[in-house]
């Protein structure tokens, strides 16, 4: 039979009233009582009920996460650590609930202020409609938006600006002298029709292009397991092949930089290859991508929330974070290069950026190439 609270207090030899204030309170506790509560309690294996605190504290210590992409993808399993990291030692479980589509999103939003099942609602992603967030707000709701739309429904947001990241990276494939460039994209498979932060990405990549005069070709892929090879027959279609790729996120850049070098094509000789993310595995082919940092999105993110369940004054409630271009050797020159490029970077007041070359000599390995002989005379 499981042990009550009576059974723990008459064998610490106290009051039902202090082992609740053990539990709850303990710093009003003196610690000799605490210890032989704990003690007692340990022996029972007794535990107070969480939904009796929970009843008594007016809080379900419970954060909702919404997701519609798959909880094990990098961005959602990074910002989940980064919440987590903060709320698991406050006291406070996150529960996933999917959403695949705007009507899913709908009725959740009609749901949660009847069923007060939660304290907070998190969205990282995508969008949110303006009259599902007021219900949140009616019902005193922090509605928390991480890289998701429009920022202004919400009552804290972290994000990063991903139209000008993707100008970021782009501007610094033209500096390097490329002017036949492709963005490829990936549209999401089910009939969801909500819109996701990403897809603001090819905006940055056409407003770069356009301020530079070049034509823009943009393609797009469904998000599944034919994306690479949908991808590379777009490509191999086109009059002429591109000098270099944008991919809108790592998870597509990274196994079509591998593809490209099955097919012969030398990166970045032959094409130059840019991601987005920086992901574990972009990191270790080399891949030239944007960071963001999900993690600390969703640590600030947070934080901010916590603050705000405990009625603390939570001074910037929308924030936009900085990202960083990578620069690896999926753009870097070959070590025959004038490096005429590099310099007109280095010499432009206007790019705050960095930049480090790090060779990569992948026309020394082709030696059934004609040119290879060539090649050689050019570095000795």
């Amino acid at each position: 039979m499981q042990a009550n609270i009576e059974d723990v207090a008459q064998l610490a030899g106290v009051s039902i009233a202090t082992v609740s204030r053990t539990f709850k309170h303990p710093d009003v506790v003196a610690k000799k009582t605490r210890d032989k509560v704990l003690a007692a309690a340990n022996e029972l294996n007794f535990s107070i009920s969480r939904s009796a605190t929970v009843f008594q504290a007016g809080r379900t210590y419970r954060i909702a996460l919404l997701l519609n992409d798959r909880f094990a993808s990098w961005f959602n399993a990074r910002i989940y650590e980064g919440l987590d990291a903060v709320f698991n030692p406050a006291g406070y479980d996150i529960s996933v609930y999917p959403i695949s589509t705007k009507e899913d999103r709908r009725t959740f939003f009609e749901n949660l202020p009847i069923r007060r099942n939660a304290d907070a609602v998190i969205i990282p992603s995508f969008d949110i409609d303006p009259d599902e967030a007021s219900r949140l707000q009616s019902a005193n709701l922090p509605l928390v938006g991480i890289n998701a739309l429009p920022e202004s429904a919400f009552t804290l947001s972290v994000s990063i600006d991903d139209e000008q990241a993707m100008q970021l990276a782009t501007r610094y494939l033209i500096t390097l002298g490329h002017r036949n460039i492709a963005f490829i994209g990936l549209t999401h498979t089910n009939q969801s029709h909500l819109q996701f932060s990403a897809s603001r990405r090819v905006a940055g990549f056409r407003k770069e292009c356009k301020t530079a005069g070049i034509s823009p070709i943009v393609l797009s892929v469904a998000e599944d397991e034919q994306r690479v090879d949908n991808a590379l027959t777009q490509l191999f279609t086109l009059p002429t092949m591109p000098t270099a790729i944008c991919c809108q996120q790592d998870s597509l850049a990274v196994p079509l930089y591998v593809k490209l070098q099955q097919q012969g094509y030398a990166v970045p000789h032959d094409v130059s290859v840019i991601g987005f993310d920086d992901n574990f595995y972009a990191r270790q082919l080399g891949l030239t991508t944007v960071r963001q940092q999900p993690h600390d999105m969703g640590v600030i993110a947070a934080r901010r929330t916590l603050a705000l369940l405990r009625g603390e004054q939570v001074e910037c409630r929308h924030e936009t974070l900085p990202v960083q271009l990578m620069f690896r050797t999926s753009t870097t020159e070959d070590p025959a290069d004038s490096l005429e490029y590099h310099i007109k970077i280095k010499e432009n007041a206007a790019l705050k950026t960095r930049i480090l070359t790090a060779f990569r000599p992948d026309r020394a390995f082709y030696c059934e190439r004609k040119t290879f002989s060539d090649y050689m005379k050019i570095l000795s």
